[in-house]
């Protein structure tokens, strides 16, 4: 049996602890007032005006030094109130999208890897058996996870989602059009009923997958595999109407009709690689035995195999929508080019190119350390691409990545270690009773 130690409890207490006192500091000194926003934009606006000549450099080094601050104030008075009261929104609407990144982030991670897991029972894989009990114990974050993010949209309200605001959709005739999805109550019960689905089969297959470990015949691994099956169907569906949900509907004005697809595949390839690294983590303190090289190759080659689907939907969504240039369409990545270009085009480098030229070879894929390099680099990447979805919308050109961003960072991989150790110590790491196990005990590519 696995055992959580002190030293791992109180790493991840820690990271909770910290990320919470980073992100509470962070929200507190966003709550700027309208005239600290004026000067604000005034001091912005001062830092660009014209240079003094060579001539006078030093003399109007000293008079900006006495100056600054009260031509600061003077500017202030008569910059657009508008235009002061939007930046304000935006500051106020950060600590709020940098707790719901990387809430959403972490909780995509469990998802996608209980799809993988689902996946592996409908297939009947036999490669995969020695890891199961692995996601399993990801998946445990799925239940708290998804609800962290529910409560986290209700509560921040039209800090992301401005069609939460009344005022707003009183005067917005696209978004009006859309009350009839897009409305609170109906986002709880879509929400209660995606998390409840999802928190059911992970329940039920958990259940038979331990119950088998013990059982004279195979009823309960048929169960599993009837269950996963029908799951996968309920999880299409409500994955894709979570993603227009949850992410899209930031920009309520624009939609995609790959956007489900897009984010599934950020979702499968981050799970995926979480499966590794904390496979190769437990391998190297003495535990999955049965687990060779071959296992770990096949898992290298979905992470490379899934980046680049994530990639050809990536391109497809831009390409199709830059190419057809319809206003109502192509502003979504206007924002993000003008405001957002090294993100935006970053991700792309962490998601793609870095995966194709680490994990292309095949004998790379068999070495633990460019396997975890890689994986680094890919969750890192699969953050920005959620960060690119979320912030655009809500922070505008004020993002950052910066004290509320890397705080919530460190809360939520806080709370995600500890739930997954904690899960790995109620059950056996080797599911023994399924009928494939010596299947993959034996597994060789």
């Amino acid at each position: 049996m696995y055992i959580f130690t002190n030293r791992l409890k109180l790493i991840a207490i820690s990271l909770v602890v910290l990320g919470a006192a980073g992100w509470t500091y962070s929200y507190v000194t966003s709550k700027k007032s309208l005239e600290e926003i004026k000067i604000m934009l005034a001091e912005e606006d001062s830092h660009h005006g014209p240079v003094a000549d060579v001539e006078s450099h030093a003399p109007a080094e000293q008079m900006h030094a006495e100056e600054t601050h009260s031509e600061a104030h003077v500017t202030a008075e008569t910059h657009g109130d508008e235009h002061a009261e939007h930046v304000l929104h935006q500051t106020h609407n950060r600590p709020y999208a940098a707790l719901y990144v990387a809430a959403f982030f972490f909780m995509m991670i469990s998802l996608g890897v209980l799809a993988f897991y689902a996946v592996q029972y409908a297939a009947q894989a036999g490669w995969s058996v020695v890891l199961h009990r692995v996601m399993e114990a990801i998946t445990a974050y799925l239940l708290p996870g998804a609800l962290i993010v529910l409560i986290i949209a209700l509560w921040a309200g039209d800090h992301l989602f401005i069609w939460m605001d009344e005022e707003v959709v009183a005067h917005d005739a696209l978004i009006q059009a859309k009350t009839g999805w897009l409305n609170k109550t109906g986002f709880l019960v879509r929400g209660l009923i995606f998390i409840g689905g999802w928190s059911a089969y992970r329940f039920l297959s958990r259940r038979y997958s331990i119950a088998q470990d013990n059982a004279d015949d195979a009823k309960n691994f048929k169960r599993n595999f009837r269950l996963s099956a029908g799951f996968l169907v309920f999880y299409l569906y409500t994955e894709s109407m979570m993603s227009w949900d949850w992410i899209m509907s930031v920009d309520p004005h624009w939609f995609s009709t790959l956007f489900g697809w897009y984010v599934f595949a950020s979702m499968f390839v981050s799970g995926i690689t979480v499966i590794a690294l904390l496979t190769l983590y437990l391998k190297s303190k003495g535990h999955l035995e049965l687990v060779n090289d071959s296992h770990l190759h096949d898992l290298a080659k979905f992470m490379f195999g899934i980046s680049i689907f994530w990639t050809y939907l990536w391109f497809s969504q831009f390409m199709l929508i830059w190419y057809s240039n319809i206003p109502e369409e192509v502003t979504y990545f206007v924002t993000r080019l003008a405001d957002y270009k090294l993100p935006f085009l970053g991700m792309v480098v962490l998601n793609f190119v870095f995966p194709l030229l680490l994990l292309m070879n095949s004998d790379y894929k068999r070495v633990p350390w460019f396997v975890v390099m890689t994986g680094v680099v890919i969750l890192f990447g699969h953050y920005i691409d959620v960060f690119n979805m979320i912030m655009p919308a809500t922070v505008g050109d004020r993002w950052g990545l910066g004290l509320s961003e890397i705080s919530a960072v460190l809360l939520f991989l806080g709370l995600f270690l500890f739930i997954v150790q904690q899960a790995l110590t109620k059950a056996p790491l080797l599911a023994k009773g399924n009928p494939f196990v010596k299947e993959s005990e034996y597994y060789h590519y």
